[in-house]
């Protein structure tokens, strides 16, 4: 049996607040293995992977709802039950609009490191 962790615990090691780990849960994203004799939440390693692939979805302006379909998806592949064929057609239409966003983000991201370079060599004058 994997040992359980409480959510302030989650947060920290996946670098989010403490409050977006409550949201996914609250919306049925990603829910916690267990909870405590007092309610708290309780996660797993398993957990925080999940919570891990929806935390790189993050970036990538992603919707819930999207998230989601890419856990879904990835369930299915992890089980070896179900659709296979489809749910390896949802994570190629991901990976492709995933490398789009990344193309964008590094072309926004030149972007600002020659305007920061641009400031540099201004404020050397």
């Amino acid at each position: 049996m994997s040992e359980h962790m409480q959510i302030g615990e989650v947060a920290r090691r996946i670098e989010l607040s403490v409050r977006t780990v409550r949201h996914w849960d609250e919306v049925g994203l990603v829910t916690p293995s267990a909870r405590s004799a007092g309610g708290f939440r309780l996660y797993t390693d398993d957990d925080v992977a999940r919570l891990l692939l929806v935390r790189r979805m993050k970036p990538l302006e992603f919707t819930l709802a999207e998230m989601a379909e890419v856990l879904a998806a990835s369930d299915t592949l992890t089980a070896g039950t179900g659709d296979l064929d489809a749910a390896a057609a949802v994570i190629t239409a991901f990976r492709e609009r995933a490398d789009e966003r990344c193309a964008t983000l590094r072309k926004r991201l030149a972007y600002a490191e020659e305007f920061t370079e641009l400031l540099a060599r201004l404020e050397s004058r």
